[in-house]
C-alpha cells in the first residue's frame, strides 16, 4: 500500500515503529548553508539523516545553470545508498518550514522513479510541539550502506527554459511563480543578481497552501485556491516555477495533495532564467 503524501507527527512516530521507515531531515537556510545540519546535530528526531539542499539534492552551480541544478542521477543514487534507502523502503521527509524544502526530496524521489515518501505535516516544529524524543548529534548518521541502485530520470516532468518560452509565446502552458509576491513584483531580491519574474507567468506564493502554524490548509481548501488558477487547463500543462526550482516542487506537491495529478517544473527557474540576457523580464 502506497504510503500517504502527508503525514502527522502521531502518524510518523507509528510508522517508525512500524518498520524501518528512512527519516531524513532537510531544514535548510538559503543564507546560511550550514545553518540547517548544525541544527540537526543540535536536535532531530531519532534515527533520521540528513540531507543538504546544495550537496546532495542539487549538483553543482554553471555558468548557464541556476542556483539549484537537478543532482545527476548517479550521484543521487550513491547519495541513497549512502543513508541506507532501498526500493520499498518507506521514506519521510521534514524541514522547520512546512516543507519547502523537503518537498525537493519527495519531488526528486517521483523524478527517479520511486513514489513511497511522505512529508511531515508541520515539520520538526509539529513533532517537537507534539512532544515526542529527540536525538542529537550525526551517531544517526553512521547507518549501514545499501548498494547503489540505477536510477533514471523522468524528463517528461521537467522543462527548459526554453520550451518555457515557447509555451508562453504560444499560450500552450500556466507558469506559476512560488516565490513570495513581493521577490515576483521584483520590489526585492534577496538572492540572485536581477529582480522580477518570467513575462507571462503568474504568482502562486507557495506559503499560501500553510496555515498560521505552517502545516497545510485542508485539502478542500488547496484545491479550491488552485482551481481558481488551473482555470480549464489541464494539469499537465501547468508549470511550476521558483527561484531555484526548489519550491516549486513544493506547489507541485500542494497540486497534488489537492488531486491536480500531472503538472511539471522549470527546474532552472528564475535565478537560470536570468542567466541570458535575451529572455524578458517583468516587474510590477
Amino acid at each position: 500500500m502506497k504510503t500517504k503524501m502527508l503525514i502527522s507527527a502521531e502518524g510518523l512516530s507509528e510508522l517508525q515503529r512500524a518498520g524501518p521507515c528512512l527519516i531524513v531531515d532537510c531544514r535548510f537556510n538559503l543564507g546560511k548553508p550550514e545553518a540547517g545540519f548544525e541544527a540537526y546535530l543540535e536536535a532531530h528526531i531519532p534515527g533520521a539523516v540528513y540531507a543538504n539542499l546544495d550537496k546532495e539534492l542539487s549538483s553543482p552551480v554553471t555558468e548557464s545553470s541556476g542556483r539549484h541544478p537537478l543532482p545527476d542521477a548517479t550521484e543521487f543514487s550513491e547519495f541513497l545508498a549512502r543513508i541506507g534507502w532501498g526500493p520499498g523502503r518507506v521514506m519521510a521527509a521534514y524541514d522547520d518550514i512546512g516543507g519547502a524544502f523537503a518537498a525537493r526530496l519527495w519531488w526528486l524521489m517521483k523524478y527517479f522513479g520511486h513514489n513511497d515518501v511522505a512529508l511531515l505535516d508541520g515539520g520538526f516544529p509539529a513533532w517537537q510541539f507534539a512532544e515526542y524524543a529527540t536525538a542529537k548529534g550525526e551517531d544517526d548518521m553512521n547507518v549501514p550502506a545499501a548498494p547503489s541502485m540505477p536510477l533514471v530520470a523522468c524528463d517528461d516532468m521537467v522543462l527548459t527554459a526554453a520550451e518555457v518560452a515557447e509555451g508562453l509565446a504560444s499560450d500552450a502552458i500556466v507558469l506559476l511563480d512560488a516565490r513570495a509576491a513581493e521577490r515576483y513584483r521584483g520590489d526585492v531580491e534577496p538572492l540572485d543578481a536581477v529582480a522580477g519574474h518570467v513575462p507571462g507567468a503568474r504568482n502562486l506564493p507557495f506559503a499560501v497552501n500553510l496555515d498560521q502554524d505552517n502545516k497545510f490548509k485542508p485539502v478542500d481548501d488547496i484545491r479550491s485556491q488552485w482551481q481558481t488558477f488551473q482555470g480549464s487547463t489541464s494539469a499537465e500543462h501547468l508549470v511550476h516555477m521558483c527561484g531555484s526550482g526548489v519550491t516549486a516542487c513544493f506547489n507541485q506537491f500542494a497540486a497534488e495533495l489537492a488531486g491536480i495529478e500531472g503538472s511539471r517544473i522549470y527546474a532552472g527557474s528564475w535565478s537560470e532564467w536570468i542567466r541570458d540576457p535575451a529572455r524578458g523580464i517583468e516587474t510590477g
